[in-house]
């Protein structure tokens, strides 16, 4: 009888863990979603006027050949100061790259937001022109709002 009194508590324990193992098992063995990253990592004056530096990380699974936004910067008073088009060219699959923009005659301390307004182009064997938008994630760490 104490045999069985130490194995009904010890298979409650294992039983009620195993659906906590399995789920983190599955968890780990499930595909990252899709996704192209871009973060405005930067905004510094410079002599031609603003340096946007941008850090992208190609997370789709296929590699472009060619992508490019077109950016709307937006100035304090919420207003768009500029539409200008970025091109960060060929992003190979799971890569991770830094890449800067000269915008000649902006003011870093004046742009308040920045808003990717759409993608001009998005090509690359066997991807859609829709996936670099639709697959967009933003983030910012340069004081600036970065968004879609």
């Amino acid at each position: 009888m104490r045999e069985n009194a130490w194995t009904f508590p010890i298979l409650a324990a294992a039983v009620t863990a195993l659906p906590g193992a399995v789920s983190s098992a599955g968890a780990q063995g499930a595909p990252a979603t899709p996704e192209l990253l871009l973060e405005l990592n930067a905004a510094t004056p410079s002599d031609k006027g603003c340096r946007l530096t941008f850090v992208v990380s190609n997370r789709l699974g296929a590699e472009l050949s060619r992508a490019a936004f077109e950016i709307a910067l937006f100035n304090q008073a919420g207003v768009v100061d500029r539409l200008t088009v970025l091109d960060f060219e060929q992003l190979p699959a799971g890569k991770t790259k830094v890449t800067r923009f000269d915008l000649p005659g902006t003011d870093c301390t004046k742009v308040n937001r920045a808003l990717v307004n759409r993608a001009t182009d998005c090509a690359g064997p066997g991807v859609e022109p829709s996936a670099c938008l639709k697959s967009l994630r933003t983030e910012s760490k340069s004081g600036i709002a970065f968004g879609i």
